[in-house]
C-alpha cells in the first residue's frame, strides 16, 4: 500500500513530535510514522530538566549558556549552531509552557531552575541554576503535552510501523520517502512524501550498560549509511556518570544539582580533587572518567567496579517532591532508601553526540558543505548531527536540542512545502522490493540455520562495552573491529523463531541487529582514527588533546561490504577560542 502525507516524520520523540506540531501548524499535511506509541517514546525517560537562560532564580544570560555549551563540547561544537540554540531556547521554553507542560514553579509562580553539570555564570564563576524541570520528570510532562497538540493539530500518527528503507531518488541525491513495516499485520508500505524526516533517536542498546529504552537501537544512522550518506561524529558517546549498577537505569544529574554528592569506598567527596570549582557538577564525560579512575586505583565501593551517590544529607522533602522518581528506582530495583543510604552508581551509555549532518534547520547535508543538502531529507533530534554537543554534551541540552531544533526543522519544512507545493518525487520501480527481499529472506532461512538475534545482539553488546566504551586504546578498537567483522557475517544470516505476521518481533529483532553491526562499525572506525582523546573520546594512548590536528568533525561513509571511508569537516569558531577544559 502507498501512503501520501506533504512530510512523513520517523520516530515520535520530542524532536518528531515538535517538528510535525510547527509543521502542522505551518499548514502541511503531516504523518508521523513510529515503531511506538508515540507515549512510549524514549523522551519520557529524560529526567532532570531542560536548558535555557531565564533567570528566574538566578542571572543569567544566553552567551554564558553558550560558552558552557562550547567549553561542554570540548570545543568541538559548531557555535553558530551553539548560539542559535541558546538564544532560541528562552522563547522555545515560553512556548512549551503556554502548550501546557507542567513545569516545576518557584514560590513567585515563575518556572523553577535546578543546577546542573557544566551550567556556570559569568563564564565558569560559579554553578548556575539554569535547568527547569518538572520535578524529575520533564520529558515525560514534554513528550505527553507536545502529543496532544499534535493530535490537536490533526496531525496522522502511523503507530507501531518500523521504518527498514529509504527511498532514494535521482541516483541518491533525493529523499522520495520511506518503506515500513506495519508490526500489527506484517504488511509493508510505501509512504510517499515531499519531504521525509528523521528523528530517530540514538543507539545506547549496541551497549551492554545503557539508560536507553530497548527501541533504542539506532534504526535511523544506519539507514542513512544505507542511503549512502555520511555519518558525522559517531567516535563521540556519552557515558552518563550515574546509571543504577548493574542496571544501567538512570539517576539524573538533577540528584547532584539538588545536593547529591558521589563518594568512594573512603567515603571522600572525590570529585573536590579532580573540579574543584564546580566538583559534582562537572560535565558528564569527566565525571564518567573520574569514576572510573577511582575504581581502577581500587577505590570502587565494598571492592566492587561502582561508587555511590549520596542522597543522605538532601532531605526527604527534596526527595520527595522534587525527585520522587529516582526514590522510586533506588526502592524498587536496589532496595535502597535513598533518604538513609547512598546509592550504589556506575557510568552507563546514554547519548549519541553523533549522527547524520544537518545545517541549523534540520536538512541532511551529504559533505563537508553545509550547503550540499539532499532534497527532501530532513533529521532532527539524537539522530542528527547539528553538532551543538560536539564531543560531549551537557545535561539539559538534549531536551533543548530536541525543541529547539524540533521548532525550527517543523517551521523549515513547513516554509518548503508553502514555497514549493506538494510536489512528489519518482518512488521509481517497486520501491518496497529491498524491503521485502530483507524480510522474505530471514523468515524463509530454517530455524536451525544460523543464530537467534538476541545471541548475536549480546555479543555486539559486549564487544562495544568492552572496547569502545569510556576507556580506549588502539588495541581496543582493533579488537572491536575484528568482532565487528566476524558479527556482520553472522548478522546476515539470523534466523527466527516466528514465521507469521502479527507482532513479529522476533521477525523486527533480527533486521535491527543487522543495522547495529552497520553504524557500531562507524563508531569503531571513526573512535581508531581520531588519535587524541577529547570529551568523551578517551584515547589512554593518545591521551592529550591536539587541536593542531584534530579540531575538525569525522565524516564516515560506508558501503556496507567492507569498503569504508573518512572524511572531515571544520569546526565554526565565532566568540569562543578553544582552550584548555578546566572547572
Amino acid at each position: 500500500m502507498t501512503l501520501s502525507h506533504d512530510i512523513v516524520i520517523v520516530g515520535a520523540g520530542g524532536a518528531g513530535l515538535m517538528a510535525a506540531l510547527y509543521a502542522s501548524e505551518g499548514g502541511a499535511d503531516v504523518a508521523v510514522v513510529s515503531k511506538l506509541h508515540p507515549l512510549r517514546s524514549h523522551t519520557g525517560a529524560a529526567q532532570g530538566g531542560i536548558g535555557a537562560a531565564l533567570g528566574n532564580e538566578e542571572e543569567d544570560h544566553w552567551l554564558w549558556h553558550a560558552f558552557d555549551t562550547t567549553k561542554g563540547s570540548d570545543y568541538l561544537g559548531d557555535q553558530d549552531a551553539i548560539e542559535q540554540m541558546c538564544k532560541d531556547a528562552p522563547r522555545t521554553i515560553i512556548e512549551l509552557e503556554h502548550y501546557g507542560v507542567a513545569f516545576s514553579r518557584t514560590r513567585e509562580g515563575k518556572i523553577a531552575q535546578r543546577r546542573f553539570g557544566g551550567h556556570t555564570r559569568n563564564f565558569g564563576e560559579a554553578p548556575v541554576r539554569r535547568a527547569c524541570y518538572a520535578a524529575d520528570r520533564t520529558g515525560h510532562m514534554i513528550l505527553h503535552t507536545l502529543y496532544e497538540q499534535c493530535v490537536k493539530n490533526k496531525v496522522t500518527f502511523y503507530d507501531e510501523y518500523q521504518v527498514l528503507d529509504l527511498i532514494t531518488a535521482e541516483d541518491g541525491e533525493a529523499v522520495a520517502g520511506c518503506v515500513a513495516y506495519e508490526i500489527l499485520t506484517g504488511e509493508v508500505h510505501t509512504f510517499e512524501a515531499s519531504i521525509t524526516c528523521f528523528a530517530t533517536g540514538g543507539y545506547g542498546r549496541a551497549f551492554k550498560t545503557t539508560s536507553n529504552a530497548h527501541a533504542g537501537t539506532g534504526d535511523g544512522f544506519a539507514l542513512a549509511l544505507r542511503a549512502g550518506l555520511p555519518l558525522e561524529d559517531m567516535e563521540f558517546i556519552q557515558f552518563h556518570p550515574t546509571g543504577l549498577y548493574r542496571l544501567g537505569i538512570l539517576i539524573t544529574e538533577g540528584a547532584r544539582g539538588e545536593g547529591g554528592i558521589l563518594r568512594n569506598s573512603e567515603g571522600e567527596r572525590f570529585m573536590e580533587r579532580y573540579a574543584p570549582t564546580v566538583k559534582d557538577l562537572a560535565p558528564r564525560d569527566m565525571v564518567s572518567q573520574c569514576i572510573y579512575k577511582e575504581i581502577r586505583e581500587g577505590r570502587g565501593v565494598n571492592g566492587k567496579d561502582h561508587v555511590v551517590l549520596d542522597m543522605t544529607g538532601v532531605g526527604s522533602d527534596v526527595l520527595e517532591h522534587k525527585l520522587p522518581e529516582i526514590s522510586t528506582f533506588s526502592r524498587v530495583y536496589l532496595g535502597i532508601d535513598p533518604v538513609k543510604q547512598p546509592i550504589p552508581v556506575a557510568p552507563t551509555c546514554h547519548y549519541a553526540m553523533g549522527g547524520i549532518p544537518t545545517n541549523a534547520d534540520g536538512q541532511v547535508v551529504k559533505s563537508s558543505s553545509r550547503d550540499d543538502k539532499v532534497e527532501g531529507f530532513y533529521a532532527v533530534g539524537e539522530c542528527a548531527c547539528v553538532s551543538v554537543h560536539g564531543a560531549n554534551r551537557l545535561g539539559t541540552n538534549s531536551l533543548l536540542d530536541l525543541v529547539v531544533f524540533g521548532r525550527r526543522t517543523g517551521m523549515a519544512m513547513a516554509k518548503q512545502i508553502r514555497q514549493e507545493g506538494n510536489a512528489r518525487l519518482p518512488l521509481g520501480d517497486k520501491p518496497e522490493a529491498r524491503t521485502r527481499e530483507m524480510l522474505d529472506s530471514i523468515l524463509s532461512r530454517p530455524v536451525d540455520a544460523g543464530e537467534k538475534a538476541v545471541v548475536v545482539r549480546t555479543d555486539l553488546q559486549e564487544t562495544m562495552m568492552k572496547n569502545v566504551s569510556v576507556y580506549r586504546t588502539d588495541d581496543t578498537l582493533q579488537d572491536a573491529l575484528g568482532d565487528l567483522q566476524s558479527l556482520r557475517e553472522r548478522a546476515a544470516h539470523v534466523t527466527c523463531d516466528d514465521k507469521g505476521k502479527r507482532f513479529n518481533t522476533d521477525l523486527m529483532d533480527a533486521v535491527e541487529v543487522q543495522f547495529m553491526v552497520d553504524y557500531a562499525e562507524a563508531i569503531t572506525v571513526s573512535a581508531r582514527n581520531r588519535t587524541e582523546s577529547r570529551g568523551a573520546h578517551l584515547r589512554e594512548d593518545y591521551s592529550e588533546r591536539n587541536d593542531d590536528e584534530w579540531l575538525k568533525h569525522t565524516l564516515f561513509w560506508s558501503d556496507q561490504k567492507g569498503g569504508v571511508e573518512i572524511g572531515y569537516k571544520d569546526v565554526v569558531i565565532t566568540q569562543f577560542q578553544p582552550k584548555e577544559r578546566k572547572y
